[in-house]
């Protein structure tokens, strides 16, 4: 998924610099607390450490849980007489099989294709994706939702189905990456139909703990030996951003107004947006993280200055940082951009005892 602030392209930096600093103990516990798509967390969840994610998104929570989250076999044992191949086939491959029955679906007119795409209704249309994908999106959420209401799959296996779905739908996505707008005419890729593929798995022992709340909250409640923070820059809200996500991941038909059809976001607007609370919110954060060692990304163009963080974070111990110059995340390429590379710090505090 094309996100905002996706720390993708950054991981080989921040594994480097985050060994550099707390080892190589694959026992220590990790914690990425605006975890996003889970790059992150997935990251280090792959290299044998036990994680913790958290987001205040529903739709990041999703993902979360099944990249992060699911770490066993799943075995659809449920769906074995509805799911035609699923008995026979290797543990593995059920979940392949899943998927393509969903694929196959017959689409319905259901919340998107009804707000979301050019349909029957002779109202002002929005052109988020194509009539066939929304429908097709629409028949696979019900059918997820159906089946965990019956009790043919379990929450492991729900999340890893939404996940899938949530993942196929932005690929067919008509925007400029966000859903803070569409484009006046289907572009290329959004025009092609819909492929539910299969996600990955990634098994290993540990349980892991991912939570869709406050920040500040779930900092009070976890104790684990690394604490990474990736918050907002600026005062671009990922509620709005990312609205539709949200709307298919919580399945809840929400009243939408505007031309964009936004759903409702107030209780969803995070502090770390707002030049006026950000550091204050920030100063909390770090003096309740219980924790041997505390990362933050941000880069040099955020609300908060390097001296602001230096000061809340040498608060708490030994402060330093690592810097990274990577290339600016453009949601419209038609837009000017004061320069097309960015710095990254990561900054980071050996927690004092």
């Amino acid at each position: 998924m094309n996100y905002i602030g996706s720390k993708l392209s950054l991981l080989d930096f921040l594994d480097r610099s985050i060994e550099e600093v707390a080892g190589k103990d694959k026992s220590l516990i990790f914690c990425d607390l605006f975890a996003g798509t889970g790059a992150v967390g997935t990251h280090f969840k792959k290299k044998g450490h036990k994680v913790i994610a958290n987001d205040l998104q529903y739709y990041s929570y999703v993902l979360n849980r099944h990249f992060v989250g699911n770490h066993k076999p799943l075995k659809f044992e449920g769906l074995i007489v509805l799911v035609s191949g699923l008995k026979s086939a290797d543990i593995a491959e059920r979940k392949n099989i899943v998927c393509e029955y969903l694929q196959n679906l017959d689409g319905v007119k259901g919340f998107v294709y009804q707000n979301y795409c050019p349909n029957d209704s002779g109202d002002e249309q929005r052109l988020y994706f194509t009539a066939e994908n929304g429908k097709k999106c629409d028949a696979i959420r019900e059918k997820i939702e159906e089946w965990r209401n019956k009790k043919l799959i379990n929450d492991d296996e729900y999340f890893y189905l939404l996940a899938t779905l949530l993942e196929a739908i932005d690929k067919s996505a008509n925007t400029a990456s966000v859903y803070g707008a569409f484009l006046k005419s289907i572009k290329k890729s959004a025009g092609k139909p819909m492929a539910l593929s299969p996600l990955p798995l990634y098994l290993n022992d540990n349980e892991h703990e991912i939570y869709n709340e406050d920040v500040n909250d779930v900092i009070k409640k976890i104790s684990p030996d690394i604490i990474y923070l990736d918050p907002p820059y600026n005062t671009r809200q990922y509620s709005a951003n990312y609205h539709i996500l949200e709307t298919i991941a919580k399945n809840d038909r929400p009243k939408i107004k505007g031309k964009t059809g936004l759903r409702d976001w107030s209780g969803q607007k995070s502090v770390y947006c707002s030049r006026a609370k950000v550091k204050q919110a920030f100063a909390d954060l770090i003096k309740n993280a219980k924790a041997r060692y505390i990362f933050l990304s941000y880069n040099n163009e955020g609300l908060m200055s390097l001296n602001d963080i230096k000061e809340i974070m040498s608060s708490r111990g030994k402060y330093g940082y690592f810097t990274q110059d990577y290339s600016r995340f453009k949601a419209d390429n038609n837009r000017d951009y004061s320069a097309n590379k960015t710095t990254e710090y990561l900054h980071y505090v050996v927690v004092n005892n």
